[in-house]
């Protein structure tokens, strides 16, 4: 497409993997090999009415991106901050390390890996559709239809990537091959909720955690898991601690030594020893955790 080409630097603010982000995945991406750049392509902040191609390339504490798009560079560069968890300072998350077992083993693991997030509210209500009650795989086919058949094209390095429809564009949507019928009217509530700013990240950011994700209730198709997956991962708050996710809450109790499932209020009061990071640990704890022994007490 033919739009305004700028380029924007920005600082890791501790350690960044790319690499090890692109080929971990996240949400509806799934990379199979690393040529030194990620692609990015979606819906920008505000209305979501205008959409971005980004190509970033990592060089030492520092990330290069070309963001080919008519929305202000600015916002698009802000945005993909947030999606890459550098809009937050990480030295801290080494000092965590240092000061918590738990921490140090997984931050070990991670080899530089930080949580990536959905690329907006927006786009993770949508993704809660087109994901339920299938696999991420095969979510992430349906996804790749709907954007093909709605979104934006964007050639990044040599790739060609489709950006998630806009809300005007969603709302038009009358069948999606492989998609229930029954699906259809939940994406165009969401589409309608969009331009509203019910899902602006701004106005979700301003909410205790969660009453946002009560609010985001409000909207057919997502119920309380699907309400946590918006609220927790794609507002970028490093600090919010996951009590309903039973996979990295499990292997967090495994790796604190655990020897049955801690009540809510003993694993909440083990939690305060990883602030002000214990989202980045829940993240942690789902990505890497299986793979980390305990440590010795």
């Amino acid at each position: 497409m033919d739009a305004t080409t700028s380029t924007v630097t920005l600082p890791t603010r501790g350690r960044l993997n790319l690499m090890r982000t692109a080929l971990v995945g996240f949400g509806h991406r799934a990379e199979q090999d690393w040529d030194g750049v990620m692609r990015l392509a979606f819906t920008v902040d505000g209305t979501h009415e205008q959409s971005a191609g980004v190509e970033i390339r990592q060089r030492d504490d520092e990330l290069d991106l070309t963001i080919t798009s008519d929305a202000d560079p600015a916002i698009v560069a802000g945005q993909v901050a947030r999606v890459l968890s550098v809009h937050v300072d990480g030295a801290g998350f080494a000092d965590l390390a240092g000061r918590d077992p738990v921490a140090a083993a997984l931050v070990a693991a991670a080899d530089g890996l930080r949580p990536p997030q959905f690329y907006s509210p927006y786009e993770a209500a949508a993704w809660s559709i087109l994901s339920a009650r299938r696999s991420a795989a095969q979510g992430r086919v349906l996804r790749q239809r709907l954007s093909e058949q709605l979104g934006t094209a964007y050639d990044l390095a040599g790739q060609t990537l489709h950006s998630f429809p806009a809300p005007s564009r969603l709302a038009t949507l009358a069948q999606l091959r492989g998609l229930p019928e029954a699906a259809i009217p939940r994406l165009q509530a969401i589409a309608h909720a969009a331009p509203e700013g019910r899902l602006s990240a701004a106005r979700l950011l301003a909410m205790d955690p969660e009453d946002a994700r009560l609010d985001v209730q409000h909207l057919p198709g997502i119920g309380p898991f699907y309400s946590g997956l918006i609220v927790y991962r794609s507002l970028g708050q490093p600090d919010v601690l996951v009590l309903i996710e039973p996979r990295s809450r499990a292997a967090l109790e495994r790796l604190c030594g655990a020897a049955q499932p801690m009540t809510d209020a003993e694993f909440t009061a083990r939690a305060e020893a990883w602030r002000p990071y214990r989202m980045w640990m829940t993240f942690l704890a789902r990505a890497v955790g299986e793979s980390v022994s305990a440590p010795a007490r």
